[in-house]
C-alpha cells in the first residue's frame, strides 16, 4: 500500500485527416483555426529534405536503401488551405476527446481513494506538424513541433499542484524516474536520470542536454539532435550539412545557423558537448569488481 501506483497516459498521435466521432468533429469551426506557415526561403539554408516538400512531386530514390520501405515525411507537403483547417478542427476535436477520457480515469482514481497513491504522467512520443514550416507529417524534421512533447505531472503529496517548469526533460527518463518513485534502484544499462527531484520541486534540473534519434533508413536517413536550454544542433549521417539552431533568438527556428561564422564557436562547442553527450550514455552494464 506504500508503493505508488503509475499511470502513464500516452498521448495518440492522430495524423490528420481522421474520421472522428461526433460530436468531437464538429466542436471546432474550420474557419477559426489557423494553421501554420511556411515562410519563403526558410528552406534555402537547411538540408536538401526540406526544400523537396515544397515539391509537387518530389523526388526521394537517393534516400532509398534495400527493402524498399517508405520514409515517414519524405513526400509533398503541399496542402490546400481549406482542408488543412478542417484536418486541424478535426484534430482539436480529438483532443477534446482524449482529454475527457483521461478526465474519466483521474475521476475514478479519486472515487476509488486511488489518487493520493498514484503517480499519474501524460505525455507523447512525438508532436505533429499542422502546417508549421509548409510541413503536414512526422519525419526528420527536428522541430520543436515534433519535439516538444505535452507533459502533465500529477503525485498528489509531492508534485506541487498548478507549477510549470522549464528543466529539460527526455522520455527515457521516465523509467528511472518511477522507479525512483517506488523505491527500487535502476539498473546500470538504462540511459535515463531520475526526474522526481524535479517533478517534486527539489532541484532545478536533472540534465543540461537532452539527445533525439531518427535512423529510419540504415545510413540515408540516420540523424541526432543535442538540445540545451537555448540551442540545438542536428547532425546527419554521413553529410556535412547539419541544423544549428538559437532557440532564444530564434524561437521559430527560421534561421539555420550551422554555416554562419558568427556562429562557428558555439557550433564547436556544441559538437564536442554532443560527443561527450554520446559517451556519457553508454550504460556500465555490469559493475567493475576486479583491478585487473
Amino acid at each position: 500500500a506504500d508503493q505508488p501506483f503509475f499511470l502513464w497516459a500516452s498521448f495518440f498521435d492522430p495524423h490528420p485527416p481522421y474520421a472522428v466521432p461526433e460530436p468531437w468533429a464538429s466542436m471546432y469551426d474550420p474557419a477559426d483555426v489557423q494553421p501554420g506557415r511556411y515562410r519563403e526561403g526558410e528552406f534555402a539554408d537547411m538540408p536538401p529534405h526540406f526544400a523537396r516538400t515544397r515539391e509537387t512531386q518530389p523526388d526521394f530514390s537517393d534516400y532509398a536503401e534495400p527493402g524498399g520501405q517508405g520514409l515517414h515525411g519524405f513526400h509533398s507537403h503541399l496542402h490546400d488551405d481549406a482542408e488543412m483547417r478542417r484536418s486541424i478542427a478535426s484534430y482539436y476535436g480529438m483532443m477534446s476527446l482524449i482529454d475527457a477520457e483521461i478526465g474519466r480515469i483521474l475521476d475514478y482514481l479519486d472515487k476509488a481513494g486511488l489518487a493520493e497513491n498514484t503517480l499519474v504522467v501524460f505525455t507523447s512520443d512525438h508532436g505533429h506538424f499542422l502546417g508549421q514550416h509548409g510541413l503536414i507529417a512526422k519525419g526528420p524534421f527536428h522541430y520543436e513541433d515534433v519535439l516538444r512533447v505535452p507533459m502533465i505531472v500529477r503525485y498528489p503529496g509531492c508534485v506541487p499542484a498548478g507549477e510549470t517548469s522549464d528543466a529539460l526533460q527526455s522520455l527515457v527518463d521516465y523509467p528511472q524516474t518511477w522507479l525512483a518513485a517506488a523505491g527500487i534502484d535502476a539498473p546500470g544499462v538504462m540511459q535515463g536520470v531520475d526526474q522526481l527531484p524535479v517533478w517534486c520541486g527539489e532541484e532545478a534540473a536533472a540534465r543540461d542536454h537532452v539527445l533525439v534519434e531518427n535512423r529510419h533508413n540504415p545510413t540515408t536517413v540516420h540523424l541526432r539532435t543535442l538540445i540545451t536550454d537555448r540551442y540545438k544542433i542536428t547532425v546527419y549521417r554521413n553529410a556535412k550539412y547539419g541544423e544549428l539552431f538559437d532557440l532564444e533568438s530564434d524561437p521559430d527556428e527560421r534561421c539555420n545557423r550551422w554555416d554562419d561564422p558568427a556562429y562557428a564557436a558555439v557550433k564547436s562547442e556544441l559538437l564536442l558537448k554532443f560527443v561527450q553527450a554520446e559517451i556519457q550514455r553508454e550504460p556500465t552494464r555490469m559493475p567493475r569488481v576486479a583491478g585487473a
